[in-house]
C-alpha cells in the first residue's frame, strides 16, 4: 500500500541535508514505533528473513522528495515549496486506515548533525493498489523513480555497485526479489518460481547514477551508489509483483532506494478513503 504525504514546514527557511534518506527513514521508524512499538522494533532489529539466514528485509520504501529548493554549501537543500513524497509498505490492505492515521498531523524532523527542519504532515492520500488479478501471472513495466542499488564484493573484499547495463545486474536483482518473496512466505509452484524474471528497459540515454551518504559525518558513514531513469519489466505471480512494487527493488530499499512507479501513478491513482 502507498500513501502520498504532503509536508508543511514549521521551521522558517527550512534547510535539510541533501543526503536526507537516512534521516527520513529514521522518521518513518519513529512514527511506526509511536503507534506499534513491537512492529517497529521488529523492522528495525530483525526484519523479514529467509530461514536462519543473515539477510533481513524491511518491507517498506519511499520516493525521492519532490520540492523546489536551492542547493547551499554543496550538501544542504534550502526548500522553497512544501515537499511531497510517497511512502510504500508491503502490508495487508486492511492496515490502510491504521497507517494513514498514524502519519496525519504528525510533527516530524528531518535532521543531521548540521541542520534540522521541522514539518507538519498536512495531508495523507491513500493510493490505489496495483490492478492485477490475484493468483495471475503478469508482466508489468515499472519506471525506476529512485535509484536501484545492486552490488557485490570483488576479489579484494570491496563492494562494487553495478549499473543495470552490467550483465551481473539482472541475476543479482532477480535473486534479491526472490529472496524477499521467500522472506514474506509467499508460496509459489516450481513453475511460478521459474517464470519470474526482470528485464532492464534502456533507451539511448544511459541510466543516471547517484551517490548518497548514509550516517554522514559519523564513524559509521557509508556511501552507496545506484542508478535510476530507466525501466524494468518484471514478470511473475501477482503476489510477487505486488511485493516488488510496494517493498522496492534491489538493496537499501528502507532508505528510499528502488522505488518503482507505474506511468502517471503519482498524479492520478489516488483515493481519499
Amino acid at each position: 500500500m502507498r500513501f502520498k504525504i504532503t509536508l508543511v514546514p514549521i521551521s522558517k527557511n527550512p534547510i535539510i541535508p541533501i543526503n536526507y534518506q537516512y534521516p527520513l527513514s529514521a522518521v518513518i521508524y519513529k512514527v511506526l514505533s509511536g503507534a506499534d512499538e513491537k512492529y517497529a522494533s521488529f523492522l528495525h532489529e530483525k526484519g523479514y528473513q529467509v530461514g536462519d539466514g543473515l539477510k533481513r528485509f524491511k518491507f517498506f520504501t519511499f520516493s525521492d522528495l519532490r520540492a523546489k529548493f536551492k542547493l547551499r554549501d554543496k550538501d544542504r537543500m534550502h526548500l522553497h515549496s512544501n515537499p511531497e513524497l510517497i511512502v510504500s509498505f508491503y502490508l495487508p490492505e486492511a492496515a490502510k486506515h491504521f497507517i494513514k492515521g498514524i502519519f496525519l498531523n504528525r510533527e516530524i524532523a528531518i535532521a543531521d548533525g548540521t541542520s534540522k527542519a521541522l514539518f507538519l504532515v498536512e495531508q495523507v492520500e491513500a493510493l490505489l493498489p496495483l490492478n492485477i488479478p490475484n493468483g495471475s501471472i503478469d508482466s508489468l513495466h515499472f519506471d525506476v523513480l529512485s535509484m536501484v542499488v545492486c552490488g557485490r564484493k570483488n576479489d579484494d573484499g570491496n563492494y562494487v555497485f553495478l549499473s543495470p547495463e552490467d550483465p551481473n545486474w539482472k541475476p543479482m536483482v532477480l535473486y534479491n526479489w526472490k529472496e524477499k518473496c521467500r522472506a514474506a512466505s509467499l508460496d509459489f509452484s516450481e513453475t511460478e518460481w521459474a517464470i519470474m524474471d526482470i528485464e532492464t528497459l534502456l533507451d539511448k540515454k544511459k541510466p543516471a547514477s547517484r551517490l548518497i551518504v548514509i550516517k554522514a559525518g559519523t564513524k559509521a558513514q557509508t556511501r552507496i551508489k545506484g542508478y535510476r531513469d530507466f525501466g524494468i519489466r518484471a514478470t511473475g505471480p501477482s503476489a510477487a509483483l505486488e511485493l516488488l512494487y510496494n517493498a522496492g527493488c534491489g538493496a537499501y530499499t528502507s532508505l528510499g532506494c528502488g522505488f518503482l512507479g507505474i506511468k502517471e501513478n503519482w498524479e492520478i491513482n489516488h483515493d481519499n478513503t
